[in-house]
């Protein structure tokens, strides 16, 4: 290992030789690999997880880990398939938009299509959670901030690891992993599956990963790292049932012959692989280069729109719960080279970055086996080729996307405690889309964002942080062309669509008293030129109405964050994270919904949405942790995880009530000889509350000319839930 401790030695020594009043002044944006963990001088509201603690919480989903963040709300629609928000933003659609938070992962913003997190828990070296605009480090769809994780890497994992878990509802988890290290390289692969029956019908998955990382050190100064992942992914997102009384009385989303109890689509075959290469270079003058080439691929399969009427319009009660109208593939490549430059000295710290990305999106909808002759009443419809027209029920179409960015960090310190940050990054997006018409949009969009921050130091343990940073989401083919390239009925194009903005004020205070941390801070995100469609999220306009995706209003959220972590005395210690939002639209003033309860026309009734709460948006949110050791091997956690109301609609008409749970968890670790073992168990919900995991309506989905709780679409939470396992460390 000497080659390291050469490394650790030449870190150690810059870090001393920077010293100042606030610490090493140095750049922390970096949006490749972190290299330092201090917030002396950091100008937002930045928090971290570390993998251990990830790992020590043996959690099915990311959401029971993310919890902890004040500020951020996941969306879980089943098992482990969820949605991650900051500050209250999301996309108000839920058909596969962008969310409006960045996904990093090893350096990569990766999108994906559901909008979901599809990421091995087992695989994570730490969660960087930046809240507010932070397109100025990573370009589109970071409205309200990034979600960064990196995977393991390193010689701690010079050891053979082996876990077993089970729980409710069928949930398995084995993992396998070895490692090695020498003084020129270190490598680990790591292999697990997860599988699940799932608390609702058909809402089973399996999930089989392999991953490893391989890093080798060229000299005392310089490194290269490969790491990969492949992950093959079979789930059904089956959950949702349609209305208050079908959640109490079908929880689990059995088919009773009701569209309303089938999700929109479900049945997905996720194959994700992600390969990536790091250089990384130290120079004498405290400086470091990092080159970071990679590709991401996403291939999934999926069907959609469940059948219950015949072509006629009449209910068919031979239907059941596997007729669905289309098989969908979709496949996407993230392929990319960034580099960044990063230097410091005793007053001041720069980084220079580059990101260039050449990504392919492609679609492709197909009826499944006999469903045309279902939907035209038994007639053969006439399909030459063999898609229907864009704007009809089936598609094949490609995006080109490709992403030339340049992007940079200044810190200077001004005075002995008092520190400044400026952020700035261009964007020029290039859109090439091409479909089986030989239908061919190109668009540009040049976007600069920024970041500017000061940090003081009240004291050795106290300081006070304030910026102003930008977030944009640029318009997609799908948006700017949807009358001639999407499936929106009678939606017209409006290729004059701009990018939806958020400007985030921040102000706030971190210190450290008797080895606990505090955070507290204020914040105001304001979106400008919100995209949506203007008939409402679903309204099916007809001919008499106009419809397109229109930078149609904005939106306002403001809010308190509140965070205390440490330890009371050596056997208790605690987090607690605390949010209060209120976030509301500014301009909203078209809001459309089908009210007219008729299946074979649309009428469509229009409302002002203006100063309505956002949905799916509770004012209140709170965690509390606390970790009791009444043993040197034993670690006995408890967890409350609480929520206020909120609106399912964008009418405020449907309040969800809220709801507070408890998870309990116990954590035994010891030695027998070389071997190091852990045995856990783990209860959330422990007094089995009902409560909705998610609630959403958009319009009378019932198609009984009436809008209420009846219309909602709804996840149950699936009540207590336990999980046990052993792990074994050699």
């Amino acid at each position: 290992m000497k080659k390291i401790v050469y490394l650790s030695a030449i870190c150690a020594l810059a870090i001393n030789a920077t010293a100042s009043d606030l610490g090493t002044i140095q750049v922390e944006s970096s949006t490749i690999d972190s290299k330092f963990d201090t917030k002396k001088a950091e100008v937002s509201n930045v928090s971290t997880i570390s993998g251990e603690d990830v790992d020590e919480a043996h959690v099915e989903n990311i959401q029971q880990i993310l919890q902890s963040i004040p500020g951020v709300t996941t969306e879980v629609k089943s098992g482990d398939t969820l949605k991650i928000h900051l500050r209250g933003v999301e996309n108000q659609m839920y058909m596969g938009e962008k969310p409006g938070v960045a996904i990093v992962i090893d350096g990569v913003p990766v999108f994906e299509r559901t909008g979901a997190v599809n990421v091995d828990l087992d695989n994570i070296e730490s969660i960087k959670v930046i809240k507010g605009g932070a397109s100025y480090l990573f370009g589109d769809d970071a409205l309200s901030g990034a979600v960064i994780i990196t995977t393991k890497k390193g010689a701690k994992y010079n050891n053979n690891f082996g876990a077993v878990e089970f729980g409710s509802f069928g949930y398995q988890k084995l993992l396998a992993r070895s490692g090695y290290a020498n003084e020129d390289l270190s490598f680990h692969l790591q292999a697990s599956q997860k599988k699940s029956d799932g608390y609702w019908e058909d809402s089973d998955y399996d999930a089989k990963y392999l991953n490893g990382k391989l890093q080798y050190y060229i000299d005392n100064t310089s490194d290269l790292t490969f790491g990969f992942e492949h992950s093959d992914r079979n789930k059904d997102t089956h959950g949702t049932v349609g209305g208050e009384t079908s959640a109490r009385t079908n929880p689990k989303s059995i088919y009773s012959g009701n569209q309303d109890d089938r999700d929109y689509t479900r049945a997905y075959d996720v194959e994700l692989l992600k390969l990536f290469l790091t250089y990384s270079k130290d120079f004498s003058n405290n400086s470091n280069l990092l080159v970071n080439g990679y590709i991401y691929t996403d291939d999934t399969a999926y069907m959609s729109a469940p059948l219950t009427k015949n072509g006629s319009g009449a209910t068919d009660s031979s239907l059941d719960d596997n007729d669905y109208t289309y098989d969908n593939d979709y496949a996407q490549i993230q392929r990319g080279i960034k580099s960044e430059y990063r230097t410091s000295s005793e007053k001041y710290a720069t980084l220079l970055g580059l990101d260039l990305r050449a990504n392919e999106y492609e679609n492709k909808s197909t009826y499944r086996a006999n469903q045309a002759l279902i939907i035209y009443g038994g007639r053969t419809p006439t399909i030459t080729p063999d898609y229907y027209l864009a704007g009809d029920s089936k598609s094949d179409d490609k995006t080109d996307e490709n992403v030339y960015a340049l992007y940079g960090e200044y810190k200077q310190e001004i005075a002995k405690d008092l520190s400044a940050t400026a952020n700035l990054r261009y964007d020029l997006i290039k859109l090439d889309y091409n479909d089986y018409l030989n239908n061919s949009f190109k668009e540009d969009f040049k976007v600069y964002s920024y970041r500017v921050g000061t940090n003081y130091n009240l004291s050795s343990n106290t300081q006070v942080f304030a910026n102003f940073s930008t977030g944009f989401r640029a318009p997609t083919v799908a948006q700017l062309y949807a009358g001639s390239a999407s499936s929106w009925g009678y939606t017209q194009n409006n290729p004059d669509l701009e990018p939806e903005k958020s400007y985030n004020y921040e102000i706030g205070v971190r210190t450290q008293i008797n080895k606990i941390d505090y955070e507290a801070a204020i914040f105001q995100i304001d979106r400008k030129d919100f995209i949506m469609k203007t008939s409402g999220n679903y309204g099916a306009a007809n001919t008499a109405s106009t419809d397109m995706w229109d930078n149609v209003g904005g939106a306002k959220h403001r809010g308190l964050e509140l965070s205390a972590n440490g330890k009371v005395v050596d056997e208790l210690s605690f987090n607690i994270a605390y949010t209060y939002l209120d976030a509301y639209y500014t301009n909203y003033d078209n809001f459309g919904i089908d009210l007219d309860g008729n299946t074979r026309t649309s009428n469509l009734t229009f409302f002002n949405a203006t100063k309505n709460d956002i949905p799916r948006t509770p004012k209140h949110q709170a965690n509390f942790i606390l970790d009791y050791l009444p043993m040197k091997a034993l670690t006995l956690t408890t967890e409350i995880n609480a929520k206020s109301d909120y609106y399912a609609d964008d009418l405020n008409q449907i309040k969800i009530p809220g709801h507070a749970t408890l998870n309990l968890l116990a954590n035994y670790s010891n030695k027998i000889g070389g071997y190091s073992y852990n045995l856990f168990a783990r209860v959330d919900n422990v007094f089995d509350k009902f409560y909705y995991g998610t609630a959403r309506s958009s319009g009378d989905r019932n198609e009984d000319g009436v809008f209420n709780a009846e219309d909602l679409s709804i996840t149950v939470s699936p009540g207590r839930v336990y999980t046990a396992g052993l792990s074994v460390k050699f």
